[in-house]
């Protein structure tokens, strides 16, 4: 007999049909009766396979009462009651460590084409601006500023080693000062951004770090000041970045997350001095493909009765 799998969101095709050969799948993703399919499955999966787009709230758990594991194959667990979860004895797993890479580089990829207005030139050489006009207006260096990065894990740490490989200084604020770690310590995301010229936002969503860069801390950034967000819309108060950008009071922002996904305010996205990204910093081949295999390697761990490879409660 093949355990019993509840898959709330499916994975990349190929893992789907590795989870399909071990595994006898409930697939709730698919139902046109949730109902039914919650009422089978409820008593016999033990497992799931969920990602950042599902809720999971107390009513959830409630119809899976044998569950035991919740495989997220996403690195957010923002709609996600853990703590309902840790006490109901579910173990949740993610798969932040796969993405490190390719969002550390994306959010490197935003502070320069932010800095040096990548997509706004781009247009100036397609429309023929550049024959008919003259040279691009000059832009704003990377090289030799100070970075301040606003949570310093695994990305955060990542686009630290990147920031430092182009020379520029780094900063970072935290609950605490990471041991060992020689960068510049703040005890909170204002004092930082009064120092940085770029403020690079990579610390976790939810309710603990909603608002904390704040109209505040945007105006601490200063008029030449970069704000590049890789973590979470909810991280940035999105009415005073767009005020901040409007005003001139910041000089630009590079964005893959925003408060309304996937509609943006259209206040922020008409802004000439802000660029766009739509929540695909992990979006390649490679690491989708990561993300993938370490979540069916969560399942066959908890299935075999080995440590889970990235539990997160």
């Amino acid at each position: 007999m093949k355990p019993d799998v509840l898959v709330a969101y499916p994975l990349r095709p190929r893992f789907m049909q590795e989870l399909e050969a071990r595994y006898t799948l409930h697939r709730l993703d698919l139902a046109p009766d949730r109902e039914a399919v919650l009422a089978q499955a409820g008593p016999l999966c033990t497992a799931m396979v969920v990602n950042c787009h599902v809720a999971v709230d107390a009513a959830l758990l409630d119809r899976l009462p044998a569950l035991r594991l919740a495989a997220c194959s996403s690195a957010g667990f923002d709609l996600m009651d853990l703590p309902e979860m840790t006490r109901r004895g579910i173990t949740l797993t993610n798969t932040s460590v796969a993405l490190v890479d390719d969002v550390a580089d994306m959010a490197i990829l935003l502070m320069l084409a932010a800095r040096r207005r990548l997509v706004q030139a781009d247009a100036y050489v397609r429309s023929g601006d550049w024959g008919r006009q003259g040279m691009f207006p000059l832009t704003a260096s990377a090289a030799g500023k100070r970075a301040g990065i606003v949570g310093l894990g695994n990305i955060g740490r990542a686009i630290a080693r990147r920031c430092e490989a182009m020379g520029l200084r780094i900063g970072y604020c935290g609950r605490q000062p990471k041991p060992g770690v020689g960068y510049d310590y703040f005890a909170d995301p204002a004092a930082l951004a009064a120092w940085a010229d770029i403020l690079i936002v990579a610390t976790p969503g939810g309710t603990a770090t909603r608002g904390l860069v704040s109209g505040a801390v945007l105006t601490a950034l200063g008029p030449a000041g970069t704000l590049v967000n890789v973590a979470r819309g909810t991280v940035v108060d999105e009415a005073a970045l767009i005020a901040a950008l409007r005003d001139g009071r910041i000089a630009s922002a590079g964005l893959d997350v925003f408060l309304n996904e996937p509609q943006p305010d259209p206040a922020l996205t008409a802004l000439p001095n802000v660029t766009l990204y739509p929540h695909h910093a992990s979006g390649t081949e490679e690491t989708r493909d990561r993300m993938a295999q370490l979540t069916v390697e969560n399942l066959d761990a908890f299935f075999a009765g080995r440590p889970l490879p990235t539990p997160v409660n």
